[in-house]
């Protein structure tokens, strides 16, 4: 089976988005480690950090990821929030050493009145800033393709193979790919046909070598529409015909993905419970030409 699992809240500890995570079947996760619209965070401590390692074990809940804050823009044409973004991206990777845990997922940024090329150019500088000032962190940066939303970058193949050229370490980037965000910024899925295609194109664009992590995420708006917008696997303008593509794709059994999807309860059933078992049930089956 795919490796799935689901981004879960850290509410009363680290340990506590693990053991959420097993009680809903999850076999990964995602979570923050921080409050991720503030830009101060509490340090962690030793105990927090051994529990949190101590209960992944116990559970055998594995490849656990971070999500940076969203407050970070790499891309800042603006010389303060561009310093800002890298010392607190800085903390981001120091944390999720700390925690053990291999990648941070970032957005690229946006370029905010500056060009594209900029922008790129301004993602790429932060990022060998950041590496410099990370010598000695395990923990690496996974570039996630967006939808486009605004003048955000990373919504074409090409912005993320721009910003790996330039880096000077690229061996310590990545990429998350998420299935809401390409469809969003224009690439199709719907058919195994279109899905091989993009697949194809991802190839030769960035490799799917460097893709380390999915998320798996249907569309609230259409095809195209720059919107980033989630919804539950199936109930938007996705379908579930993409996810069976890809969740039956054996270049990507062992990539870890983690769905996004609005929490809460339906009908009594967890939502990620009910998003898990409806990726589940699409292993295996025949996908449409």
């Amino acid at each position: 089976m795919p490796i799935l699992g689901a981004h879960m809240s850290i509410a009363g500890g680290y340990h506590k988005a693990v053991e959420i995570a097993k009680r809903c079947g999850c076999d990964c996760v995602q979570l923050f480690t921080k409050n991720n619209n503030q830009w101060r965070a509490k340090p962690i401590s030793d105990v927090e950090s051994q529990r949190f390692r101590s209960v992944l074990a116990d559970t055998g809940v594995g490849h656990p990821i971070a999500h940076d804050s969203y407050l970070i823009n790499l891309a800042s044409p603006d010389d303060v929030l561009w310093r800002r973004s890298i010392e607190a991206f800085v903390v981001e990777l120091r944390r999720a050493d700390q925690l053990g845990i291999e990648y941070v997922v970032t957005h690229p940024g946006a370029c905010v009145g500056s060009s594209e090329a900029e922008g790129l150019a301004r993602v790429a500088a932060a990022l060998d800033e950041i590496h410099r000032q990370c010598e000695g962190v395990h923990a690496r940066t996974l570039l996630e393709t967006t939808a486009g939303q605004g003048s955000s970058l990373g919504w074409r193949f090409e912005h993320l193979a721009d910003i790996m050229a330039k880096v000077r370490h690229a061996d310590r980037l990545g990429v998350c790919v998420d299935t809401c965000h390409i469809f969003a910024a224009g690439y199709p899925l719907a058919t195994r046909r279109e899905y091989r295609a993009t697949m194809a194109e991802l190839d030769a664009v960035v490799g799917l070598d460097r893709v380390r992590a999915f998320h798996l995420n249907d569309s609230k708006r259409e095809f195209g529409s720059r919107v980033d917008r989630h919804a539950a696997i199936g109930a938007g303008h996705l379908g579930t015909e993409p996810f069976r593509h890809l969740l039956n794709d054996p270049r990507f059994r062992k990539v870890p993905m983690y769905l996004e999807t609005p929490k809460g309860l339906e009908d009594g059933v967890d939502l990620d419970v009910r998003n898990l078992a409806t990726l589940r049930a699409l292993v295996g089956r025949r996908t449409r030409a």
